[in-house]
């Protein structure tokens, strides 16, 4: 090992600072501009600070024999900044390190290598958007409309042009801004935010959003604020059948709806990464499942394609949400009635039963129930398998952590070998779920598995991947591996 002075290690940490804070600027233009996602290794770097971005390149050593240094990567942001793409999730991380230390060069120059490797998006598509409209206004409608208007720019391909909330007060406008600009479990907004009262306009980061007060949809005609061939999503919970969703496709300027929760009957329930080819074209209305379900069923699909699930219980240890009380109080529900912040709460949860609409090969073999505890965000499932195939804690955790690295299903899988990790260190993760490798326990062909998810936030990731594929945006992760 090779021994660095003070003065080395100095001089080396501000150069990987300047490398950082250059790249920044360039990753916000691709994410913007472009529709392009860059990360490293799978960490994502969009709005990434240059702690950040030092941190994700740090990571690589965790999975490589070599480092990758940034002045290395940066060439590579540099050339996918001057080339013509569709939108796309791109890993930089793994595009140099295969250039640079895996014999994938060939002889090529980086801007060669990249248009190899990058062929299936050499283009930058058309520059028609998708409206999006987002009906209510709560917790996941706020961070919908935060991961709307971070990607906000002239090739943006969702454009948030409105929301639509019940009637108010006088000073309502104000206080739906002031709760998308402050948030108490993720933070402030990054970015500007103002209102202009007269027009009921929210003005964020260069978004122009129309704020609509009705009662039902029956009162809206979209077209009258320039909105067309919309696709709503509806965040408000009031309706999860065709009926009841329906009522959106009745308003002037509709084409599409998305519920954010697990639907009733026959509308298809997606779990972006696992069955989003079940969307079709003529497709009306599509649930986007609920967060639980999310976060477990990419990780249920890895494990029964390597080793096959007999069957298992599910146990979500889930944190607490607005349907409870504060206080304790009348609840319609068993239990949700006593207070939230103050109790561990026994309740029932569908995800487990709602796994086989997006996974269809384990319906009936999984069972489900939840815990609510005194935490506002970040939940974790504990899943308890019993598989076909025998295997122990080394390889199953080995098999996960290639899944979440070298796979379609990297953007939804994410992996820790933290022996530290808690539920806050995963407030602000952009995957459905996150193994904790080291909590992972196997006795042959018995598994119990724990993943986290922030079930607000890298919930809300998933409903704009499935908005995407609505809008008939496919957004592909280059390279695979």
């Amino acid at each position: 090992m090779t021994f660095q002075t003070e003065k080395e290690y100095q001089a080396s940490w501000q150069e990987r600072q300047t490398f950082a804070e250059n790249m920044q600027p360039i990753i916000g233009q691709l994410y913007r501009n472009k529709g392009i996602e860059i990360s490293v290794y799978g960490r994502p770097l969009v709005t990434a600070t240059p702690i950040d971005i030092i941190k994700a390149h740090k990571s690589v050593a965790l999975h490589e024999e070599s480092k990758l240094r940034l002045r290395e990567s940066f060439p590579f942001v540099e050339a996918l900044n001057k080339m013509s793409l569709a939108p796309a999730r791109i890993d930089v991380g793994k595009l140099a390190y295969n250039y640079l230390f895996k014999g994938d060069a060939n002889g090529l120059s980086i801007e060669q290598y990249l248009e190899k490797e990058l062929a299936d998006i050499q283009s930058a598509g058309d520059n028609n958007s998708q409206d999006v409209v987002l009906y209510g206004f709560g917790r996941i409608g706020r961070l919908l409309a935060r991961l709307l208007i971070e990607r906000e720019g002239p090739n943006s391909k969702l454009r948030l042009r409105a929301i639509v909330i019940r009637p108010g007060k006088d000073s309502d406008l104000a206080k739906r801004a002031s709760l998308l600009r402050r948030d108490s479990v993720h933070g402030a907004f990054n970015g500007s935010i103002s209102i202009d009262e007269e027009n009921k306009v929210i003005k964020a980061n260069g978004a122009f959003i129309k704020v609509i007060y009705a009662k039902s949809p029956s009162e809206i005609d979209y077209t009258e604020y320039g909105i067309n061939n919309a696709l709503v999503v509806d965040n408000t919970g009031i309706w999860s059948d065709e009926e009841g969703l329906g009522q959106h496709l009745q308003s002037t300027g509709v084409a599409k709806v998305l519920l954010t929760a697990p639907a009733k009957g026959d509308i298809k329930n997606i779990v972006y990464g696992v069955n989003e080819d079940m969307i079709l074209a003529e497709d009306k209305i599509v649930s986007a499942a609920s967060c639980t379900t999310n976060a477990i069923t990419p990780v249920l699909k890895a494990v029964n394609d390597e080793f096959g699930i007999k069957n298992g219980h599910v146990e979500t240890v889930h944190s607490y949400t607005n349907d409870q009380n504060l206080i304790d109080n009348y609840h319609k529900a068993p239990r949700r009635g006593r207070s939230a912040p103050l109790n561990m709460v026994i309740t029932s949860t569908g995800a487990a039963k709602a796994v086989a609409k997006a996974l269809p090969e384990l319906k009936g073999l999984l069972t489900g129930n939840a815990i609510r505890v005194p935490t506002p965000n970040v939940s974790m499932a504990i899943m308890n398998l019993n598989l076909k195939k025998a295997t122990s804690a080394e390889d199953l955790n080995n098999y996960l952590r290639e899944i979440s690295l070298n796979s379609k299903l990297q953007d939804q899988v994410d992996y820790t070998a933290s022996t530290e990790i808690v539920s806050t260190d995963l407030v602000g993760s952009r995957f459905a779920g996150v193994v904790d490798s080291q909590a992972t326990i196997v006795d042959e062909d018995r598994a119990v598995l724990y993943v986290w998810y922030d079930n607000e936030f890298g919930y809300s990731c998933q409903v704009v991947r499935v908005m995407h594929e609505m809008a008939g945006v496919h957004v592909p992760t280059l390279p695979i591996k």
